[in-house]
């Protein structure tokens, strides 16, 4: 899972994507890709956000929820303090793999 995400933070738009996310959570692929072009001059298509998307969405940065027909994108943080807590655990005196 770690590897995954990495992987998803390893890209300038991904990470872009989840600063968006984290100023205001539930957007819409076409207010994410607004934000993109707007804020960061990124003209990307919309199927090119969607496949960044899905990485992050593997890796569980981010959920997606269905209201009618509307697909709304909300942050995860939960795997970023998974990843963090590796590092940053107080020492136990026992040695972890």
């Amino acid at each position: 899972m770690a590897d995954d995400v990495f992987k998803a933070l390893a890209d300038p738009t991904r990470r872009m994507i989840l600063d968006g996310l984290a100023e205001r959570s539930g957007q819409t692929l076409f207010e994410i890709c607004g934000r993109l072009a707007m804020r960061h001059g990124r003209t990307l298509s919309r199927q090119a956000v969607s496949q960044h998307l899905a990485v992050l969405e593997s890796a569980g940065l981010v959920e997606c929820r269905r209201e009618g027909r509307y697909k709304f994108h909300d942050l995860n943080p939960e795997p970023l303090r998974h990843v963090t807590e590796r590092w940053t655990r107080p020492e136990t005196g026992e040695s972890t793999p």
